[in-house]
């Protein structure tokens, strides 16, 4: 069985998606970069172990990347999963882990990289918002992607609203993609994208690749 390390920053929504879609996985524990973090609440009434290395405590990005990827190996996880965690990475963090440690961005990738994602998209005036679980790479949200879900951006939308929209999309392409992963159905193809291998007998998967409406 495939270990996981899920690393938050919030309230750890996505995180808690994925304890309630019971993988056949082994979560190693929940990191937090901050101390008041709502999620690491959660996974203590998941039984699950938390860990905290507050960025505060560093004097810059890559002190504390080091501290962080000591506190990773301790664990020995499969996959590194961001959930929510709101730190940008070193290249050397990035390296270490790479091919293994992934993310879920709250648009539909490449459009939209970085933050407020829901309002620029209101912004640009598109007719269809969503998520994406990519891997990480050095360049902020732009590594290969796994699987993404659409929605439709309506008339009248608010920025709240559609975030709530494409939340719920998030909670269910997010495991999705951790299954895969440790079905090992996943495999970075030499032009950088994700390609989805057959599945395996017994293997539960549920969705398609790339682009879920």
């Amino acid at each position: 069985m495939k270990k996981i390390a899920i690393l938050i920053s919030g309230r750890g929504s996505n995180m808690q998606a994925i304890l309630a879609a019971r993988l056949p996985v082994t979560i190693a524990a929940v990191i937090s970069n901050e101390t008041k973090a709502g999620g690491l609440a959660i996974a203590k009434r998941h039984g699950v172990a938390t860990r905290v290395v507050d960025h505060n405590a560093y004097a810059d990005r890559a002190a504390f990347d080091a501290a962080l990827a000591k506190e990773i190996d301790a664990l020995k996880p499969d996959l590194v999963v961001l959930a929510g965690f709101m730190r940008i990475l070193t290249d050397d963090l990035v390296g270490h882990y790479a091919g293994r440690l992934i993310n879920i961005h709250p648009s539909l990738l490449p459009a939209f990289t970085g933050l407020h994602t829901h309002r620029r998209a209101l912004e640009a005036g598109v007719k269809v918002h969503g998520c994406t679980v990519h891997f990480v790479t050095p360049q902020l949200d732009h590594g290969p992607i796994v699987i993404q879900a659409a929605v439709p951006v309506l008339t009248g939308d608010s920025e709240d609203a559609l975030a709530a929209r494409v939340l719920e999309q998030e909670h269910r392409i997010y495991p999705q993609a951790i299954r895969w992963f440790c079905d090992d159905r996943l495999e970075i193809t030499p032009r950088g994208t994700v390609k989805l291998k057959p599945e395996r007998a017994m293997s539960g998967s549920l969705l398609s690749p790339a682009l879920d409406p």
